[in-house]
This record gives structure tokens, sequence and C-alpha cells, in this order.
């Protein structure tokens, strides 16, 4: 019997249909016993026997394909490929696929929330409140402030739909692919990174994680900013210097930040010390629908590889060029 190892969490626990999908296709599974992301050494271990995995951010490696001998497919919960080494499944016929669209929804809907939580001081209420304080805090409207947003795909471009209800602010963007029918639909203005990190007041990133975009603001792009700017990233982890993001705020330097992706998670960092840095836990797609519709795709993806179908969710070949231009 064809066996699936299903190495994301949660998995099915607000819709039981991706199971239902496997049972009903006499597919054996395997949800992650340990109910935690998966390290490369514990993914070795359990790997061997199964046929496919139904993956989230576990780092899929050489030595965890090597060790997978009966692995063909490789079913990717999310957008996010930074995890899997493309290269290597190629080069040992495994066939990868995603959904890259599933999440965006929700994504671009929490960048928008934690924009609002920053300017208005939300969360730094709440705490005073809770402590028996009352602090009625300025803030700022969307409306008014200069927005950067450096990554437009398909997240980068609803938090762009998103701002349109909020008066037209200054936008500015940012993409490695310029795309000149947004500007039919959009007030924005290209510019390079660099104008972004030094005249926006809210620097959203929305970029995949590369070699070439790891650590791609450091502590010298970080001074750049504004001393009031609020920088979010709800992309990857990895993107933003996490060590140099502390020291700067630790200094007094921005106003705020959101952070939902770290380079390592769970995150014990030190950024848990600076009230003003909003924590969350990777938690950008994880609306009940988004949530759920990612999984049942990335399943449907699975019976139809299983099945010898046509895959609908093939990663391009584009994802593997930027894999190799990294090495």
């Amino acid at each position: 019997m064809t066996k699936v190892l299903i190495t994301t969490i949660p998995f099915a626990d607000k819709n039981r249909l991706p199971l239902d999908l496997l049972e009903q296709n006499n597919i054996e599974y395997l949800i992650n016993p340990f109910n935690k992301k998966l390290t490369e050494d514990e993914l070795v271990e359990m790997v061997s026997d199964f046929d496919v995995i139904i993956a989230g951010t576990e780092p899929i490696t050489k030595k965890v394909m090597n060790a997978a001998t009966n692995l063909k497919m490789i079913s990717r919960v999310g957008i996010g490929l930074d995890s899997v080494n493309l290269l290597e499944a190629e080069k040992h016929g495994i066939v990868v696929s995603y959904t890259p669209d599933a999440p965006a929804p929700a994504v671009a809907e929490l960048t928008i929330g934690l924009m609002l939580t920053l300017l208005r001081s939300v969360q730094l209420s709440n705490m005073e409140m809770h402590i028996g304080k009352w602090h009625r805090f300025f803030g700022r409207r969307l409306s008014k402030v200069v927005i950067g947003i450096i990554g437009i795909g398909r997240i980068g471009a609803g938090v762009l739909q998103h701002l349109q209800g909020f008066g037209s602010p200054k936008i500015l963007v940012n993409d490695i692919n310029s795309d000149s029918n947004l500007n039919k639909k959009f007030n924005i203005e290209w510019v390079d990174k660099e104008t972004i990190y030094q005249q926006a007041d809210i620097i959203t990133i929305h970029t995949p994680l590369t070699a070439q975009t790891k650590n791609m603001i450091k502590k010298e792009q970080l001074l750049s900013m504004k001393e009031d700017a609020i920088i979010i990233n709800t992309a990857r982890g990895g993107i933003i210097n996490e060590d140099d993001l502390y020291e700067i705020m630790q200094a007094g330097h921005l106003s705020g930040a959101a952070i939902d992706v770290f380079d390592f998670e769970p995150y014990a960092g030190k950024l848990r010390e600076i009230e003003r840095c909003i924590l969350t836990a990777h938690m950008g797609s994880m609306s009940v629908d988004c949530r759920t519709r990612m999984e049942i795709e990335a399943t449907e993806e699975t019976v139809r590889f299983l099945s010898n179908q046509v895959l609908e969710g093939m990663v391009p070949e584009e994802e593997y060029a930027v894999q190799r231009e990294g090495l």
C-alpha cells in the first residue's frame, strides 16, 4: 500500500476532508507524531518507508532525501520553498508541488492588521490596561504615512489591494520584476529598496527566502530607516537579521516591528524583550479557510500524483532556477 507522511502540523484540525481523501483512495498515512516542526535528523529517522511527504516548513535536505529511498513526491502545504532542496529533489527524480495561492489572503490580511496595531500602539495599550494603567496613546493613520512594500507577488499584491480602502496612502514598491499593469490599477511608485528604507514610514516584506534575500535587512539597512519607522515581516525568517533588529530597537531606533517568521522556530530569542516588537508564531496563513484550503490542495495533488493524473500545482522551473543561482 502507498504510504504518505504528513509532517506539517496542525493538519486536518478544522476540517477532516484531507484525511477523508486519503482514506477514500486507500492511501495509508502517518501524521507527525511529535506534534512540532521536525528537525532534519528526525525526518531522516522517519522517511524511509514513505512514497509522499505532505510537508510544511521542515528541512527536506539532501540528507533527508538520501534516507527517503521510496520517496517520489513532496507536496508542500504552502508557498515557500526555501525548506526544500529542489535541486536535490530533481536529482532524485522527486516531484515537488505547492499551494501558492491558498495562503495569500490570510497573510495579506494579517499584515494590514499588524500595520494598524503598530500605528495605533494597540499592543502597548493592551499591556498597560492589564497592569492597571490608563494611557491614551497618540498614533498615525494609514492614509497619512508612506508605505513601502518589498516583494509584489501574490501576498504583496494582496496587501496593495487592501491598502486602497484606507484613503490612498503613498505607496513605494520594489520587486525584481516590475509589473507595469499594477500602475494602471494602483497609485504606486517603483523605487529601489534603499529608497524604501529611507523614505517609508512602514516597510513590509513579502519576498521569498533565497541566497539573495538572506540577511537582506541588516544593521546598515535598519539604521537607514526613519527613527520612528515600522518594519513588518510576514514572509520568511532570515530575511531580517534578528540580532541586528534587536540591537537597534534596544537602542531606541524604530517605533515598532512585527515579526511572524523566524530563523529558527519555535522562536526563543532576544526580541521577546522588546515590548514594541510584536511577535507571532508563524500564523500568517492560519485562518481556518486558508489553512484548510492549503491542506486540501496539497492532499488533492498527492492523490492526483498517486493516481497518475495531471498535476495542478507543480513547482515551476523558475523556482529551481532561483536555487541554482544561489549555489
